[in-house]
């Protein structure tokens, strides 16, 4: 996960972006208007991000490779040397620009890996199914949420949107508006973000496209009404499926889709209908029922849905992953979303979903205008034997993507955030201990961990991660279960650990983060064309930032379930929501890592709950004593 810079640099990866817990106030004021007083992400003092990767240093690494790290440090960081350089370039940067970090964090964390999106890049969010059947109710809802999605846009646009402020502080909201009318281009080794201005989504029904206006010609919105007999149109259009599925294209990897691509819009009726589906608003898919199951099953099975479609045999093909934002609805009353982790954070995914569900209860606008509508131009395609061949390949590719993914749901009720107050001690970090003391009981080593921290404080800010590993942490996880050491010492390990853990925290939270400053250190190094720096070179780097373990904290106001697949093998990713008093679980990972069924998903959330239950009784014991 940890994407801090591509394999071709130092080879580290990233999570999910949903970030830890904050509590943001809406106001009701225009989306924009405290933007030019938000500061500027700061550039943390080079010896301070030193300082700190030593800490990160011996914590993860033994022996002789600490000893080879830390003389690689101590040369990246004397004075004169090429550290001091290459800072001086980057504060230089960071005066001239309204974020240094956020344009080389988005193209390393994002746009230069070339794995596939589908299901690891892309994150989903499914909400709370809703009680209608079949197609026409399937109409009818998708046509509330299309005229939903354009609600908010409209707010975008006319910056109306209500502003969000964090403890009195306004964030920024840039992010909203690169969400709508944005598409993901296919590079050889590096993707682009495109933008755009037309005024026409794009819907997906049966693996065919087509470009439907969304606007009167006195420049309002589709009402709903409109909107259902367009999406008629459509579903009608539709019935015989003759096409090759040319969606399922965009689940390939970045750089094979490249070559893919570039060969598929030779032909121009071709190129035609690919700009129409990266030009539009957003991509509605219209999709066909979800895997028939109940239970926990029943919501892997949504997860799927929403994250891949479940394969070429079901809704894979009725996608344009690239696509900054697709609505998904199903007939069987299941909907979410799936949107671009390269244009927005998942905490603007999940507040997007808030405004969805409140814009959704709102009475419908009545009194249609008569005008006559166009009808939806459906996008055709000339497939050569050649893109037909690639097609194929793309379906298989998918299928094994999908049948890779392991998720498991957990909703753990023997306590929640309450309980943990009564023990004086603070949630997020008691969780992230625990986290932290499952991983080590089921491979009895320290492993690093991430956690996600917003930067929308500061101006185009995006995400910093911080490692929630410290030595205090490390003290606690192997001291927890050796039976020649004190429950009230391993209390005090706890608190300390915890403590550790509110520093780091309270260091990203003001922009002082060494996995972004680093990576800036990183791509001056690139722009200016010198030598790399051994610190950046050497396995220690790659060792002490490569995550098996990645947790995040999210609000879930709505009852929507985020979920999103790891980059690599051997990782877990966990999301978790701290409620009152239960804690609800979304761990993820791949099924060919090395002993998969003895250590997945499941596993890992059961070694949770038992971390969670001991670490509990542990305090409570020790403090009654």
């Amino acid at each position: 996960m940890l994407r801090i810079c591509s394999r071709t640099l130092v080879g580290m990866v990233k999570p999910y972006h949903l970030v830890r817990p904050v509590s943001v106030t809406l106001v009701a004021s225009r989306n924009l208007s405290h933007q030019k007083d938000l500061p500027s992400q700061p550039v943390p003092p080079l010896q301070q991000t030193c300082d700190i990767y030593l800490q990160n240093i011996e914590t993860i690494l033994e022996g002789d490779e600490v000893k080879r790290a830390k003389k690689l440090v101590e040369e990246f960081r004397k004075e004169g040397g090429v550290g001091e350089r290459l800072q001086r370039s980057l504060e230089r940067k960071a005066e001239n620009s309204e974020n240094w970090s956020t344009e080389a964090f988005v193209k390393a964390d994002f746009l230069i890996t070339r794995r596939p999106i589908v299901g690891l890049s892309n994150p989903s969010i499914f909400l709370p199914q809703v009680d209608y059947r079949g197609k026409k109710g399937q109409i009818r809802f998708a046509a509330k949420y299309i005229a939903s999605a354009m609600e908010i846009k409209t707010m975008v646009d006319n910056n109306t949107l209500p502003a969000e402020h964090l403890k009195g502080q306004p964030l920024c909201m840039k992010q909203y508006e690169q969400l709508f009318s944005s598409c993901r281009i296919p590079g050889l080794q590096l993707d682009t973000m495109e933008y755009y201005t037309n005024k026409h989504i794009t819907v997906a029904h049966s693996g065919q496209f087509f470009k439907l206006e969304v606007y009167n010609s006195d420049g309002s919105p589709l009402t709903v009404d409109q909107l259902c007999v367009q999406l008629e149109r459509i579903c009608s259009a539709s019935l015989e499926n003759t096409m090759e599925p040319v969606g399922i294209l965009t689940t390939q990897r970045r750089d094979v889709w490249h070559k893919v691509y570039n060969n598929l819009i030779k032909d121009k009726t071709n190129k035609e209908s690919v700009l129409a589906i990266q030009s539009s608003i957003f991509t509605v898919c219209l999709d066909g029922a979800m895997l028939p199951a109940s239970g926990d099953e029943s919501c892997k099975s949504a997860c799927a849905h929403f994250l891949h479609g479940g394969g070429s045999q079901w809704n894979s093909a009725n996608r344009w992953f690239d696509k900054g934002m697709q609505l998904l609805i199903g007939e069987d009353g299941a909907y979410g979303i799936n949107f671009s982790n390269a244009v927005a954070d998942g905490v603007v995914h999940i507040n997007m979903c808030e405004h969805f569900e409140a814009s959704m209860k709102k009475p419908e606008v009545m009194g249609t205008p008569m005008e006559p509508l166009p009808v939806p131009q459906k996008l055709h395609f000339n497939i050569t034997p050649e893109i037909k061949k690639d097609i194929e390949e793309a379906k298989q590719h998918m299928d094994t993507l999908a049948q890779e993914l392991d998720l498991s749901f957990t909703e753990f009720d023997h306590f929640g955030k309450d309980a943990i107050k009564t023990l004086k001690m603070r949630p997020n970090a008691f969780f992230q201990m625990a986290l932290q003391l499952a991983h080590y009981r089921m491979f009895q080593r320290i492993s690093t961990s991430l956690e996600s921290v917003s930067q929308r404080m500061f101006k185009q800010g995006r995400i910093v991660l911080m490692n929630t590993n410290s030595a205090d942490s490390a003290a606690f996880v192997k001291a927890f279960d050796d039976p020649k050491i004190q429950n009230r010492e391993k209390v005090d390990l706890l608190e300390k650990a915890s403590k550790a853990h509110a520093w780091y925290t309270d260091m990203a939270f003001k922009g002082q983060s060494i996995h972004n400053h680093l990576l800036g250190l990183q791509w001056q190094a690139v722009e200016e064309k010198i030598p790399m720096p051994g610190i950046f070179k050497d396995a220690s780097f790659h060792k002490v930032f490569d995550y098996k373990l990645a947790a995040s904290s999210v609000f879930n106001k709505s009852g929507c379930v985020p979920c999103f697949g790891p980059e690599e093998h051997g990782q877990f990713d966990v999301l978790y929501s701290m409620k009152t008093d239960n804690i609800e679980l979304t761990v993820a990972s791949l099924k060919s890592s090395k002993n998969h069924k003895e250590k997945n998903s499941t596993h890992f959330a059961q070694a949770l709950e038992g971390a969670l239950l001991d670490m509990r009784t542990l305090v409570e014991q020790t403090k009654t004593s």
